[in-house]
């Protein structure tokens, strides 16, 4: 008669065991709050502040807008291929505008812009004509034409008998239009301002923190504009 080996009866973890393991989870998972609390008061900080500096910004260049448009400030330079001037030009008819937009659940701040016309100190806007063969120079005149929204034709200039290419021909008015655009970034509590065409045609970019958005910085803006030294960009 063969006598049965015991059976093996396989181990199961002790209460003990499983509950320091729900332990560690639970530790991870506290630990994981609050970093996403964390990160979310950040985010909360941040977007207070660019809001703050959005409501800041706004107030100034609407009482901006006003005094600037008392005063039409001379315009510097400008000169689409860097050699044929305009006459002299003056910034006019300055407005503002801003828009809204949604984030987290929250109405926020989209963007802020200043926009004005440039054109010439005496008399109405005229005609001018630049020519330009050479790569570089066609991208330059082409950038200014197209920013600053000039009105203008182009028209290739050949060879009378073997009609190859020689020129580019920009027959154009001289008027144009400059503008500032304020952009927030929420997340890191930013604000990017974008300044198109004033000084000459060119586009400054420059990035200040929304808690270093006072007077001072917005003074340095408003002398950009007008043409005196500024420390702004």
């Amino acid at each position: 008669m063969s006598v049965r080996s015991p059976r093996k009866i396989a181990a199961t973890p002790s209460p003990q065991n499983a509950v320091t393991f729900l332990n560690q989870l639970k530790t991870q998972a506290k630990a994981l709050q609050t970093q996403q609390t964390q990160v979310q008061t950040g985010l909360e900080e941040n977007t207070n502040l660019a809001e703050q500096a959005c409501r800041f910004t706004l107030q100034y260049v609407q009482d901006l807008a006003r005094q600037l448009n008392v005063i039409e400030p001379n315009a510097p330079r400008f000169t689409l291929d860097g050699k044929t001037p305009w006459p002299a030009m003056k910034f006019v008819d300055f407005r503002v505008d801003s828009r809204k937009k949604m984030l987290r659940d929250r109405e926020v701040c989209s963007y802020i812009a200043m926009g004005w016309r440039v054109v010439p100190q005496v008399g109405k806007p005229v005609g001018g004509q630049v020519m330009v063969n050479f790569p570089p120079d066609l991208q330059r005149v082409e950038s200014r034409l197209a920013s600053g929204m000039v009105e203008h034709e182009r028209k290739e200039v050949r060879h009378p008998e073997k009609n190859t290419l020689q020129a580019i021909r920009f027959n154009y008015i001289t008027e144009t239009r400059g503008n500032v655009t304020v952009t927030p970034d929420h997340d890191k509590g930013q604000l990017a301002f974008r300044v198109l065409n004033a000084n000459g045609f060119d586009i400054i970019n420059t990035t200040w923190p929304a808690d270093k958005i006072k007077v001072d910085v917005l003074d340095e803006l408003a002398k950009l504009i007008v043409g005196e030294a500024s420390r702004f960009a």
